[in-house]
């Protein structure tokens, strides 16, 4: 197609212009007249499609166009969507100023050492990988400015982290705790691998690892359950002696001198109520009496055990608890549950102890002598911890043994029954909420899985300096810390129960077991949201944000960054954490 001088194009139809014969051009007459021209048609362009026109208006303007697919490449693609929500989340709960108030190259990598362990659980060397830009699979390090930083520098920034702990704690304290608070308070251990710790000790051994050296760690949490504070101990410090030093950490570092500990039964003990509790002004408690204590009342007549027939939970009076108030509770499901379990642990013990009798009835290589004998016991009885609802008779020649049913049938008369002592008066907690205070404490076991095992992985642990290892564990905690806020932001995407207020009106009773409102139930039925979208755990709902992906591409000579755009999904996620999902 040939267009003319002066000659505009047209798009309606394609016509070709030709000049006129020459001799039409001669005399006089030319010199003052343009050539007389006429046109031909030869194509309708009219019915192609606009994207078509509109690419030869470009071509007929001299531009050129290239293929897509052989001048667009993607050069690099990194994970960028569950960063920007993490680190989102850090930024919006003003963790980095938490940390330091001023910004510098420590505070940003420790930034990344708690972004990381929300993110995936890794080493410090992995880490490193991790961030630098050749070996990088998402946008952690562009994000917070650390790329290229090495393992060396990520272990100063944790030892950096480290020596800040006690000044990071206090202001998460003046966060989240108020004078007269709740403090939720509970132990647990984790083993190392490896025996040059100062504080790797055998001690009572919470994970299994039999012949595992481990360390003692303690977790404060407000009463919603938001960790705070975290403390490590010797492998061998037993539950209640770490009190003491939390004590003193709340009332002279952090100043809060009017506290309510809620602590399990092994922590909180009639020694550490007496001697570290009971004389300080301002001091509280909420705990559980143990079986011994309650089948004590029970004799004495204190606990009258016929008044669970008509309810399930009452206050009661003990010249033992002078000062206190004790609420006794029974809950039939958790009778029959613990009626269940020791007669499946009876009858385990029963067929390990017959065959310890048979091998000293056997003709062939007889297992004689009391020590031998009593040795096979003793290792079934510790195996399954019933052995003082039987009666056993070993001698040299034999063993014989049978059930004690008189304190089988005394023990299970207190079966569900818990009684919960507290020093807190009548006008500031009723009994409903002396008893909702208690079980609280599940909050803090529920950190101690997301710590240990379900997330952030703080076991096992291979750093064999002793401060190495307290800011491991501080790490660990200012992750679950992040962990925690995300959860409850989340929880309507994921299986965690949304609406609490909903289930608790539901709920029968204090006593009875906790029930999921109406919509979690829904959720875990459907496995979607009320709104249509998939059910998700955290985990796997960070694998999801993770594919929206940052791209590096490249058009001919020049390269420009482009994030993907966002699913329904990833587009209600962050609106829900209230961050920007570009990061």
């Amino acid at each position: 197609m040939a267009v003319g001088p002066g000659v505009p194009p047209c798009f309606g139809l394609c016509h070709e212009v030709v000049p006129a014969p020459d001799h039409f051009a001669g005399g006089l007459l030319g010199l003052f007249l343009l050539p007389k021209l006429t046109k031909r048609t030869l194509a309708n362009l009219s019915k192609l499609p606009p994207e078509a026109i509109e690419a030869l208006k470009r071509v007929l303007a001299g531009e050129t166009l290239v293929s897509a697919e052989e001048h667009l490449t993607i050069e690099q693609s990194l994970g960028h969507g569950a960063v920007a929500a993490v680190v989102g989340t850090i930024r919006r709960l003003g963790l980095a100023e938490v940390l330091h108030s001023r910004s510098s190259a420590e505070r940003d990598r420790a930034v990344a050492l708690v972004a990381a362990r929300v993110l995936r659980a890794t080493s410090r060397l992995a880490l490193a990988w991790a961030l630098d830009q050749e070996t990088a699979t998402s946008t952690l390090s562009e994000v917070l400015g650390v790329e290229g930083v090495t393992s060396d520098q990520l272990y100063a920034a944790m030892d950096w982290l480290g020596r800040g702990q006690a000044r990071i704690e206090k202001k998460l304290a003046a966060r989240h705790l108020t004078e007269g608070t709740l403090l939720l308070y509970d132990v647990t251990s984790t083993y190392f691998e490896g025996r040059s710790c100062p504080l790797a000790a055998l001690g009572h051994n919470r994970d299994g690892k039999k012949g595992k050296l481990q360390i003692v760690v303690g977790l404060l949490c407000a009463s919603d359950g938001c960790p705070v504070a975290v403390e490590v101990f010797p492998g061998n410090t037993s539950d209640s002696t770490t009190l003491e030093s939390q004590i003193l950490k709340v009332r002279e570092q952090w100043g809060v001198t009017h506290v309510v500990w809620v602590g399990d039964r092994g922590l909180l003990t009639d020694a550490r109520i007496d001697q570290e509790l009971r004389p300080v002004e301002g001091l509280k408690w909420i705990t559980a009496l143990r079986a011994p204590a309650i089948g004590a009342l029970v004799d004495e007549g204190d606990l009258q055990l016929s008044l669970f027939d008509e309810r399930d939970l009452f206050e009661l009076e003990s010249p033992n608890y002078p000062g206190e108030r004790l609420v006794a509770c029974r809950n039939p499901l958790l009778a029959e549950e613990r009626a269940r379990k020791r007669e499946a642990l009876l009858q385990a013990t029963e067929r390990e102890l017959e065959k310890v009798a048979a091998a000293t009835r056997r003709e062939k290589r007889r297992l004689v002598g009391a020590d031998r004998i009593g040795l096979r016991v003793g290792k079934v009885l510790g195996r399954y911890k019933v052995g003082k609802h039987f009666v056993l008779d070993i001698t040299d020649d034999g063993f014989i043994y049978h059930r004690n049913e008189e304190r089988i049938r005394d023990e299970a008369r207190l079966d569900g029954v818990y009684v919960i002592r507290t020093s807190v008066p009548a006008e500031t907690m009723e009994t409903e909420g002396v008893v909702r205070s208690y079980k609280d404490l599940s909050r803090v076991e529920w950190g101690f899985r997301n710590l240990k095992t379900a997330h952030l992985e703080m076991r096992p642990i291979h750093h064999c300096l002793e401060e190495r290892v307290r800011a491991h564990a501080f790490v660990c905690m200012l992750a679950y810390h992040v962990l925690w806020h995300m959860r409850r932001a989340l929880a309507p995407l994921l299986f965690q129960d949304d609406d609490p207020a909903a289930a608790e009106a539901e709920r029968r009773s204090v006593v009875a077991p906790a029930r999921r409102s109406p919509r979690a139930r829904r959720k875990a039925a459907r496995k979607q949201t009320d709104d249509g979208f998939p059910v998700h755990s955290l985990e796997t709902l960070l694998e999801d944000l993770a594919t929206l992906t940052k791209n590096r591409m490249r058009f001919g000579r020049a390269t420009f960054d482009q994030v993907a755009q966002p699913t329904p999904l990833h587009k209600r996620a962050f609106e829900l954490l209230g961050v920007p999902w570009r990061a």
